[in-house]
């Protein structure tokens, strides 16, 4: 038993990479663009997150600015809870969309479940909840845009 490389999650056996082990094979390519990302240079990181956040929605094409936004939705039926947490790189109103739309489906469809839906729904509405009510500052980029910038730039490297 061990920890993926690229996202953490615990696995039985795997795919190996030299020393490391990853989930799949999808998880073994993003860990090689993980590795790529560290070298790239952070004036070029800056230069594209910047760009990506001044410019259009990617979803609604409406103007910026442009930030990753989170939104979180739980699904129960039985003793069955499926839980997913999610972002997207959009503007501020199509990611409060996204918030209500999963706030809204976990209050319907997240209590069916035993035990765990009964725990997870709060858990998930008050993460939808707090991510509308925080959403990142408009007036610069996040961490986590500038790091999704960084991966972009090590994606395109690897092609």
């Amino acid at each position: 038993m061990g920890k993926c490389a690229s996202c953490g999650q615990t696995i039985f056996g795997g795919v190996k990479d030299g020393e490391r082990r990853f989930c799949n094979a999808r998880c073994r390519n993003n860990g090689r663009i993980v590795a790529v990302a560290a070298v790239v240079p952070d004036d070029v990181v800056e230069a594209l997150g910047t760009q990506m956040h001044s410019g259009p929605c990617p979803k609604c094409k409406g103007p910026g600015p442009v930030d990753v936004h989170f939104s979180y939705r739980v699904w129960s039926a039985f003793i069955v809870t499926r839980r997913i947490s999610s972002s997207q790189i959009s503007c501020r109103r199509c990611g409060l969309k996204t918030q209500t739309g999963n706030l809204i489906f976990s209050t319907l469809f997240g209590w069916w479940g035993l035990p765990w839906g009964l725990v997870f729904t709060p858990v998930q509405v008050c993460r939808n909840i707090a991510a509308m009510v925080s959403p990142p500052d408009p007036a610069a980029p996040s961490a986590e845009l500038m790091r999704r910038a960084r991966i972009e730039l090590a994606a395109r490297v690897q092609q």
